[in-house]
């Protein structure tokens, strides 16, 4: 098939960036890091990268390949994407574009999360300026939809709440997130209210919250993101929401579940409630642009 070049921005680049990833995955289900909903949780609120013209690949089906750049305040995040078996353009080419780009928008600080058992683009790491960073460990948990856990109960005082319903209440996520949140995440083709959970407190007070997508091309389940606040830990909140949270995506068809953890504590979450680490994960960082060549 033909290949052609496009770029985009702003709502065009969130539609072909979730095409592109829901392709990836249908390639196979360890395909790559990110799942379609992981990109489009990170359309929250605005960022400087919004009006990036973002680099994409298309064939006749829509696209094959891209170059994502995500401005996360602290770095640059820089993402090469590429479908296998679909794609013409190599990882190599996809990589080279992206360094061009780092370059041109003359960005400072930028990490790239890599899959450790992806050799090529580790090496292209490596060759190119980048050093894994001493973080702790991250990875992918999954499970199958059948081996999910039992919904647990949650505790007295504590009511589960979704955004099913029309509501004047603000976000529970808008702290962290800004008063912008709830509007943006209805611009996203797969986020659905009534899989958007919040815990209560007696008093009303926000003690946790989740959000689960569900992606009908894929049948894929995903958690994100998913936090208790500080003082309603150590409660059996968490795995409450978590289980709530699975039950609903099995309801909506989901055929594999799928979460990422960046600390112990959320790997020990969700590998008690049945998930499996299916892949570890490292996070290269760029600190100098002169270390950077195509």
């Amino acid at each position: 098939m033909p290949i052609h070049e496009v770029r985009a921005s702003g709502p065009e680049y969130l539609a072909l960036v979730t095409r592109l990833l829901q392709r990836a995955r249908l390639a196979g289900p360890d395909v790559g890091v990110w799942e379609a909903a992981d990109l489009q949780w990170w359309w929250r609120k605005p960022r400087e990268s919004d009006a990036v013209d973002q680099i994409f690949w298309l064939d006749d089906e829509g696209p094959v390949a891209g170059v994502v750049l995500s401005d996360w305040a602290r770095a640059w995040g820089c993402d090469p994407i590429v479908v296998p078996r679909r794609s013409a353009v190599p990882l190599v080419t996809v990589w080279a574009r992206a360094v061009e780009a780092i370059d041109a928008l003359k960005l400072g600080k930028v990490e790239v999360l890599a899959r450790d058992d992806d050799a090529e683009l580790v090496e292209l790491l490596l060759g190119s300026g980048f050093a894994a960073a001493d973080d702790e460990p991250s990875g992918i948990t999954q499970m199958t939809v059948e081996d999910r856990p039992d919904p647990i109960a949650l505790p007295d005082g504590f009511l589960l709440v979704d955004r099913g319903r029309e509501s004047s209440e603000p976000h529970p996520m808008r702290r962290r997130n800004g008063e912008d949140v709830e509007r943006r995440l209805r611009q996203c083709s797969l986020y659905d209210p009534a899989l958007d959970l919040a815990v209560e407190a007696d008093d009303g007070a926000v003690a946790g919250y989740a959000l689960f997508w569900f992606d009908p091309v894929t049948n894929v389940g995903l958690v994100e993101p998913m936090r208790v606040e500080d003082a309603y830990q150590r409660r059996g909140l968490a795995r409450s929401l978590l289980t709530a949270g699975l039950d609903r995506l099995a309801q909506r068809g989901a055929r594999r579940l799928k979460v990422g953890f960046a600390t112990e504590a959320a790997r020990r979450l969700y590998v008690g409630a049945g998930f499996r680490v299916t892949s570890l994960t490292t996070t290269y960082r760029r600190l100098s642009p002169g270390n950077v060549h195509p």
